[in-house]
């Protein structure tokens, strides 16, 4: 295909099968097609091949990464050659081209029969240098089809045909025959000049538009051809006995462990299981930052090691991997078409002939008028020439290769066209918490101490201590807290000494709804919910004791009592009610039945969450928090992010409900989510988008994905989308503004045939470069956002004397209780 008048004959010959739907796409010459099971692949391609042109499956790709396996070598050789080849034509073109374009332009270096040297030259590159254009027309003429290569066929084959006749009949051959040269044809008659200019002019300059238009359509596929160097070709596995041998990448299996040396990329998806280490993640996922990894943590394939050395469990291979998911995002991406170029495709499909009848006319017009053959001829040749309509099929593809290509750099994959368009248009954002504005998992935010117990750092080895024996989400984080704290980790208090190593603990017991117990030694160390009912709170087997408080024990406020019964002392009571009105959990530490601490755990909002929404904000989007958390938690994330409507405990019909609502009042809603719960809600909207480390139902219902775990990305995608509108829209009218105002110049005689080919050439690079603009396009922050921070919440208690203090992360929402258990 050449022009989109060809994507508008094959997309009309494949919609005549019944129950066939088709889209092709000028820049990638693909083609999706919907059809019945009834209708075979063979069928298809043997009706794209009765339109005149050619076609074939794609061929399959059998590693994990997007050109994987042996499939896509060939499509690569057969490039590579055709790009040879169309370069050894146009060199050859050029070398004969030349002398005839100088001896034409300038009279004073016309020699004797300069004409007949000018003709022998010429005659070459009207045959075989123009033959790929008389080729498709020919072909497109036993089909009844007119292309671009038609209007260049006709208009070289007529500049030609002239020229021989003033050379042998029209009295140009005669020697010492001098032509001048003028951009403006005359109409006057006389004697006939030759246009062997426009001979070569023509297949020269559009053969060189064809060239930079190849070039610049590889260049906007280079997403996938990044994403397809991320993967590795093979692979160091090692085996249960631990040999190592390397293998093809094609032959890792799920559950095999495989080791990434410093420098290489992990293979395919995974978790460590040995080793620690950073990884490079930008190409994956357009974070700059390195990600530190440890045993237990997943990894992702196409990452580079920066450090140690890692032994990783493969978790998915193949088409499953991320990466691959990615490719094949960007790929179907790309296959789309937006709205506007399907009104540019309907327009060409009846552009070329109705230039053919206007050359006809103006061949008929001037000859009627009394205008000389040759300038009827020249003027007719004009018309055919510079009406090509290459601008107007690459207008809208090659920027939706750039931008969605330019997507995938920043972490930003979009389903389609259709998602382009609808990011550009949204006006309302419906925001889940869980997992999106937050991390999606539990943290220590706050230890409490009494002031006159054992204090917040051994309060907190002791936990930790019990905890290390739960599974639960409370005691993975307590865990993981003093972990940070004894390795030295930022957890936002320096200035407090490192844990020493958690002592043995015995007797360990986990009940449902209470906590966990265990003994340190001789001290009874539990970890349990103030809200827990004594009985509930008694260790297994036991009653609770009743006892009467310590002088030092306050009565706390609103009845706190403590797990056995006791009131907790003010600090405590204070800190307990703090992460209520917060929604975050509190545990009580109780040693041999006194409470001597608070620790409070909650969700962290995402680094850059404020910011994000505060871009939102200045790009006229209105935010809407909609969560299925409590009142409390949500309304902490929405004061620290500033946003002011917000639906707490939302069921996933409620989201729905909510978007149908809001859709009704005339918005257009762009949800995003992460979870399965957020699927109806992104389905329903006019715009879904998912966070890349999201369920899978989430991203299948999705238009959009952010692959960065980074709310910022939505703002960046908004702005890219609008960008690409703007380029789109410039694209188009310069391509309709074009023809608008070249076709009647040259139907007037005002354009030589060789200016209408350079200007069509021109018109098509400028088009396709004004498209590659959007492949170095930055996503510019708001410099006022970017000096504000959030609010800080979450802060100690009010009164906590003596507490550890918070550890600076912004924090709401628990996300587990211990009825969760």
């Amino acid at each position: 295909m050449t022009c989109a008048a060809c994507v508008a004959r094959v997309e009309k010959k494949l919609g005549r099968v019944d129950g066939v739907s088709a889209t092709v796409n000028l820049a990638t010459g693909r083609a999706r097609v919907s059809h019945p099971a009834g209708v075979t692949a063979a069928e298809l391609m043997a009706v794209v091949e009765g339109a005149g042109f050619t076609a074939a499956l794609p061929e399959p790709k059998p590693g994990p990464g997007p050109e994987g396996g042996k499939g896509g070598n060939g499509g690569k050789d057969g490039d590579a050659e055709a790009a040879t080849g169309a370069l050894t034509r146009l060199l050859i073109t050029a070398l004969l081209s030349v002398p005839v374009l100088v001896l034409s332009m300038a009279p004073g270096l016309q020699f004797r029969n300069w004409q007949w040297l000018c003709f022998v030259l010429a005659t070459p590159v009207a045959v075989w240098g123009a033959w790929p254009f008389h080729e498709r027309a020919l072909r497109g003429l036993r089909h009844s089809a007119a292309t671009m290569d038609t209007l260049v066929s006709l208009g070289v084959l007529a500049s030609y045909s002239w020229s021989a006749y003033a050379l042998f009949f029209g009295g140009a051959g005669r020697p010492g025959m001098r032509m001048p040269f003028t951009l403006v044809p005359s109409m006057a008659g006389g004697t006939a000049d030759v246009y062997l200019e426009a001979v070569v002019g023509v297949p020269l300059f559009v053969l060189i538009g064809r060239l930079l238009e190849a070039r610049a359509r590889h260049s906007t596929g280079s997403a996938l051809r990044a994403l397809a160097s991320l993967t590795a070709k093979d692979v160091l596995v090692r085996g249960a006995d631990g040999t190592e041998r390397r293998v093809p990448i094609e032959e890792l299996r799920v559950g095999d462990r495989f080791v990434v040396r410093p420098g290489e990329r992990v293979a395919t998806d995974g978790v460590v299981v040995a080793g620690s280490s950073a990884l490079d993640l930008s190409l994956v996922t357009g974070e700059s930052a390195p990600v530190e990894t440890g045993p237990g943590s997943s990894v992702v394939g196409g990452a580079v090691n920066s450090g140690g050395l890692l032994e990783v469990r493969a978790e998915a291979v193949g088409a499953d991997t991320r990466l691959a998911r990615i490719a094949k995002l960007v790929e179907e991406a790309q296959a789309g078409k937006a709205k506007a170029q399907r009104v540019a495709d309907a327009v060409a499909g009846v552009f070329v002939p109705a230039v053919l009848a206007v050359a006809v006319t103006v061949l008929g017009f001037w000859l009627g008028a009394g205008a000389s053959p040759q300038a009827a001829v020249t003027a007719a040749v004009a018309v055919l020439v510079v009406a090509c309509p290459c601008a107007l099929g690459l207008a809208t593809p090659t920027a939706l290769l750039a931008a969605t290509g330019r997507g995938a750099g920043l972490g930003i994959l979009v389903s389609g066209p259709q998602a382009l368009e609808g990011l550009r248009r949204v006006d309302t954002v419906v925001l889940d918490k869980t997992g999106t504005l937050t991390a999606g998992s539990m943290t220590v935010t706050d230890v409490t101490a009494r002031p006159d117990g054992l204090g917040a750092e051994a309060a907190l080895r002791l936990a930790a201590a019990v905890e290390h024996g739960s599974e639960h989400p409370v005691g993975r984080a307590v865990c993981a807290y003093a972990a940070g704290r004894e390795t030295g980790a930022d957890t936002g208090t320096a200035d407090t000494p490192d844990l020493p190593a958690l002592p043995e603990v015995t007797g360990f017991t986990a009940t449902p709804g209470r906590g966990v117990a265990g003994r340190v030694g001789e001290r009874l160390v539990e970890v349990v919910r103030p809200d827990a009912s004594p009985a509930a709170q008694a260790p297994a087997g036991q009653a609770p004791a009743a006892r009467k408080p310590k002088k030092n024990e306050q009565k706390g406020r609103k009845g706190q009592a403590a797990p056995s019964g006791d009131r907790l002392p003010q600090v405590l009571a204070d800190a307990v009610e703090a992460a209520g009105r917060d929604g975050r959990t509190a545990v009580v530490v109780r040693v041999d039945g006194t409470p001597e601490a608070v620790i409070v755990l909650g969700d962290t909002v995402r680094s850059g969450s404020y910011r994000a929404v505060d871009h939102l904000k200045r790009l006229g989007l209105r935010p809407v928090l909609a969560t299925g958390d409590s009142e409390g938690a949500a309304r902490a994330v929405a004061a620290e992010l500033g946003i002011t409507e917000v639906h707490a405990r939302a069921t996933p019909e409620d989201k729905a409900a909510l978007v149908r609502e809001l859709r009704e009042q005339g918005r257009r809603v762009a949800v995003i989510g992460d979870g399965v719960n957020d699927t109806a809600a992104l389905a329903g909207a006019d715009l879904g988008i998912a966070m890349g480390g999201g369920t899978d139902a989430a991203i299948g219902a999705a238009d959009v994905t952010l692959v960065r775990e980074d709310m910022g990305a939505l703002a960046d995608a908004v702005r890219l989308a609008r960008r690409t509108s703007a380029t789109v829209r410039a694209n188009l009218a310069w391509a309709f503004g074009y023809n608008l105002v070249t076709l009647p110049l040259a139907a007037v005689g005002l354009l030589s045939p060789m200016v209408a080919a350079a200007a069509m050439s021109v018109s098509s690079v400028l088009v396709v470069a004004n498209s590659l603009r959007l492949r170095g396009w930055q996503p510019v922050p708001s410099r006022t956002a970017a000096g504000r921070g959030p609010r800080r919440g979450g802060g100690s208690a009010p009164g906590s004397h003596g507490s550890h203090g918070s550890h600076g992360r912004r924090t709401a929402g628990a996300l587990a209780s211990r009825g969760d258990a």
